[in-house]
């Protein structure tokens, strides 16, 4: 693509950006553009689309298509207890801390398909917390909230997911959580009894608890400097002091807006801790 071919590329995308925002209130503005670009690209294969024009005419005129698009704009990518060293941490140093509380509160910010939800759960109740916590599992996606709820995986997945789990210093056999049936594993329903699932934008909404441990990983890699110092600025105004925000391998909060309300927890695994200030 040339230069000039990008330029209008990339404008007829902000114009795009900009008409989802008002005709259906969803904020990708802020969104990495280069990450952006691909998953356009993708969209407009997918409904035969010459132009991000074309895509941006038919999204804003056929609200059926967009509720499809708009897994396009989202990144699905997760697995369960997915590196394994941090779930390891939650366990061994991050839990011990949260136990000391009557009760506990964990946010699951932009959770896509589920899997680090389910992951969570299933380490609360080895470590004995699951019944006296209340875990809040948001993303943009209405469908990726679906797949989180129904706790349904192919079976393929299992065996890394069982890896995983081991690494992660699991207490049993992965299989104690999940029944098989038609080549998927479904998971115990009654590790999310205790799990809200609902809406939320980290890009336009605000917070709506307070709470003692947020989870946000591989999710600030896919936004601008402004939005990520938008979405840690809600976790740190979420957060009890003292409490706990962990986030993805590749992501860091040194050079943002808040750096200074988060302390190094466990800096390998990218966890921290909110200031008492």
């Amino acid at each position: 693509m040339t230069d000039e071919a990008t330029e209008v590329f990339d404008l007829e995308l902000r114009l795009l950006l900009e008409a989802v925002y008002l005709r259906y209130h969803y904020d990708f503005r802020g969104y990495a553009l280069s990450s952006l670009r691909r998953r356009v690209r993708h969209a407009m294969t997918r409904f035969e689309c010459a132009r991000v024009s074309d895509l941006q005419h038919r999204i804003v005129h056929e609200p059926a298509l967009f509720a499809e698009a708009v897994q396009y704009f989202t990144v699905q990518v997760s697995e369960m207890f997915r590196d394994p060293a941090y779930f390891r941490v939650l366990r061994e140093e991050v839990l011990p801390v949260l136990t000391t509380y009557p009760s506990i509160k964990v946010w699951v910010a932009g959770c896509s398909s589920g899997e680090e939800v389910w992951s969570l759960a299933i380490l609360l109740a080895e470590e004995g917390l699951l019944e006296r916590t209340m875990i809040y599992a948001t993303d943009i996606n209405p469908e990726a909230l679906e797949k989180a709820q129904q706790g349904t995986y192919r079976a393929e997945r299992i065996v890394q997911f069982s890896r995983n789990y081991v690494a992660a210093g699991g207490r049993g056999s992965l299989s104690d959580y999940y029944t098989s049936a038609y080549g998927n594993a479904i998971f115990d329903r009654r590790l999310i009894k205790q799990v809200v699932f609902a809406d939320h934008s980290l890009a336009t909404d605000s917070v709506f608890s307070e709470v003692h441990l947020v989870s946000c990983r591989n999710v600030l890699i896919y936004f601008n400097s402004a939005l990520q110092d938008r979405a840690v600025g809600l976790f740190r105004d979420a957060l009890v002091r003292k409490g706990f925000l962990g986030i993805g391998s590749k992501e860091s909060l040194q050079f943002g807006a808040h750096a200074q309300m988060f302390e190094p927890f466990a800096p390998a695994e990218r966890i921290y801790q909110r200031t008492v200030s």
